[in-house]
């Protein structure tokens, strides 16, 4: 079978990479930036959106808050940023949140930051892509009318990109972010440079439009409800800041000022396209609604179900560049593509924790190994298979998907922020150096603040999005704290098993006696080569074991035995119900309760095939008995193999593959006899 799928599986992921070139797959900051920060910078695509979605429900008049809501998350993203750039000088290597909470916290804490990122990661893949599909689809109507499929495609699609490696993806996914980004400032400039210059008046494609407000004239407790709704919104833009503290392992050397100095570039940029597109929304009169269908209207009349809302990010391009214009059209298929990619700064986050808590045993350990490119192979396969599960089950659906968002990512922020107040504590207590004291107590400040501000987001993100979907991360969250604890106790339990003891003991101790069993069904080249091995091992006591299911196979077996005169005695077990596994288990366990203190080793003889096919028609019967000894005490099971000439064929077409030269290898000479590469083609 590995036949079959590894000629595909090299196109699609390329060749494998040796360990030693682990370092080559280390990214410089430019490469690291859209790969890591993908996610927040893309979020202003959708985060002002949400926010007039939300003030829309108290009318236009509602929308002179929205500067406001934008400078709190402002305020909260250089927080968090500024937290963060502490953890990844304090913990650089790459626990991230979990790290800090397990350390500081305990282990409780550290499973519950844990299980809330990988919440996060699986809904950052699927509402990215999900909006992405939406904005897509306004162009390409196919898309929107399978749009579940498309998704899962899409998914597909970036799954083999990152299987490929964290370097080689970061390449493909740079440029449209960079061009996303480009696009997004040119936007801010030039439309900033025609109001505030030129006087120009631009005008959405909305702006025209009237508002039905769903509640007139909030006030008092109400409106505070409704303006801490709309706030919690906008915090989708702080999505995937946690990412870069938890890839500090990814960076060139020195990891953590690389990190730190990206973490900040990142803030940076976020912050100043967030409140541009809020201003330019302003300034344009966008108008939004949750359902614009009734809730818009245009001159005197609601526009109907046929009508497409345009994300703000859209309306606000063309007010600025002109509808059909060379950037207009290059900033919308920036934004829908950037949408995509921003699903990586999940599938760079989520195999890397996945890797960290298998290796701490809260996850299978093969989330620990790293595939063919030097990626975590099985922790991208883990984080597309459960995104696609999401994305099938709600649809595609982004406003539904976005309800669940940004619950885990605050309870992480929260908790890991907590953890390093106790962290300068601690340090604080030993430390004698006025100079590194003053450092750290400035450190804590920035942490006690980040620790206070997040912790009262997370509040009112609870309070707000409970009932509209956020309860579902939270199921999310117990599911993964509930699995991965019993994967820890599973793990623990088999880790005190297994433990030698200092002293003697049963294990340590020579058996008494070894009684050896050959099975037997006829007498071949196979089974005789079972019989010669099983008498090389000068067992105590060694029979041949035959079950009786076809009384003339029997019969012919025994005379055929006799007449070679084999001297080794030949018991035939009856089975009149025709099963061989049954009885050959009762003959073993009767030999076992006769001897405790004996071993019972039971010699198959097997084939040896060439074909994946062949298997299907050869030692199912050896299988069973394997499978079924495998849980019986004190008896060792061992398989003689025996090749046939299919194998045979098979390893000389496998030495033809590997002896292949490929265009130019002669000349290049074998792969580990080449001179590296110089390393200044690598350099960032």
């Amino acid at each position: 079978m590995s036949k079959l799928t590894d000629v595909p599986k090299r196109i699609l992921i390329g060749r494998a990479l040796r360990s030693d070139r682990l370092g080559e797959t280390l990214l410089p900051k430019r490469i690291a930036l859209p790969v890591f920060a993908s996610d927040p910078l893309s979020s202003v695509a959708y985060a002002p959106g949400e926010v007039l979605l939300v003030l829309s429900i108290a009318g236009v008049s509602a929308y002179h808050f929205s500067p406001w809501i934008a400078l709190a998350v402002v305020v909260l993203m250089f927080t968090v940023v500024a937290s963060y750039r502490q953890n990844v000088h304090a913990y650089p290597s790459g626990g991230g949140d979990y790290e800090v909470a397990t350390t500081n916290l305990g282990p409780r804490a550290g499973l519950t930051v844990a299980s809330a990122l990988l919440v996060d990661y699986v809904l950052t893949v699927a509402v990215s892509i999900a909006s992405g599909i939406e904005n897509l689809g306004s162009a390409i109507p196919f898309v929107i009318e399978h749009k579940v499929l498309c998704a899962v495609a899409v998914i597909v699609l970036l799954t083999l990109m990152n299987l490929r490696g964290v370097r080689e993806s970061g390449k493909l996914f740079a440029i449209p972010t960079y061009v996303f980004v480009a696009g997004v400032f040119i936007m801010i400039a030039w439309g900033s440079f025609r109001g505030l210059v030129l006087n120009d008046t631009m005008k959405a494609p909305t702006a025209d439009f009237h508002i039905e407000a769903e509640h007139q004239g909030l006030a008092g407790f109400a409106l505070v409800f409704l303006l801490l709704r709309a706030f919690s919104s906008g915090c989708a833009a702080l999505t995937g800041v946690e990412a870069i503290s938890n890839g500090v392992p990814a960076f060139r050397k020195p990891k953590s000022k690389n990190a730190a100095t990206t973490l900040a570039a990142m803030g940076l940029l976020a912050v100043t396209m967030f409140c541009g597109i809020i201003g330019l929304a302003m300034a344009t009169k966008v108008r939004m609604a949750e359902n614009p269908a009734v809730d818009l209207i245009h001159n005197g009349v609601a526009v109907g179900t046929g009508y497409v809302q345009n994300p703000v990010i859209s309306q606000v391009a063309e007010a600025v560049f002109g509808k059909g214009s060379f950037l207009f059209v290059v900033l919308a298929a920036a934004t829908a593509l950037v949408l995509f990619l921003a699903a990586n700064t999940a599938y760079n986050g989520f195999p890397l924790l996945g890797s960290i808590l298998a290796q701490d045993r809260y996850l299978p350990r093969q989330l620990h190994t790293r595939g063919d490119r030097l990626a975590f192979s099985n922790g991208i396969v883990l984080l597309a298979l459960a995104a696609a599960l999401l994305v099938w089950v709600y649809g595609a659906d982004s406003t539904k998907l976005i309800q669940l968002y940004i619950v885990g990512v605050f309870v992480s922020f929260t908790l890991s922020q907590t953890g390093m107040v106790r962290h300068w504590n601690r340090h604080l207590r030993t430390e004698k150096d006025q100079a590194k004291r003053r450092h750290m107590v400035r450190s804590r400040a920035i942490n006690t603040f980040g620790a206070f501000f997040t912790g009262l987001v997370l509040v009112v993100v609870l309070v707000t999005k409970f009932t509209h979907g956020a309860w579902v991360a939270l199921l999310g969250m117990v599911i993964f704290y509930a699995t991965m604890s019993a994967i820890r106790k599973h793990y623990d339990r088999v880790a005190e098993e297994l433990a030698a003891p200092e002293g003697p003991s049963d294990d340590s101790l020579r058996p008494s006696r070894v009684h050896s069993v050959v099975l037997i069904s006829k007498i071949h080249r196979p089974s005789l080569r079972a019989l010669g091995y099983a008498k090389l091992m000068r067992s105590d006591s060694l029979e041949a074991l035959s079950v009786n299911v076809d009384p003339t196979e029997t019969k012919a077996l025994r005379a055929e035995w006799e007449r070679r005169g084999i001297d080794v005695p030949l018991k035939v077990l009856d089975s009149p119900y025709r099963e061989i596994t049954r009885p050959v288990i009762e003959y073993v366990k009767g030999l076992r309760r006769d001897s405790p203190r004996d071993v019972v080793s039971v010699v198959i003889p097997e084939y040896v095939v060439g074909h994946w096919y062949e298997h299907l028609l050869h030692n199912q019967s050896a299988l069973r008995l394997k499978g079924r000894l495998l849980f019986t005490p004190g008896v060792m099971v061992t398989s003689v193999p025996y090749q046939l000439e299919s194998s045979e064929l098979a390893r000389k077409r496998a030495r033809k593959r590997q002896e292949w030269n490929a265009p130019g290898a002669v000349r290049r000479g074998p792969a580990h006899d080449r001179p590296k590469e110089s390393s200044g083609s690598t350099k960032g």
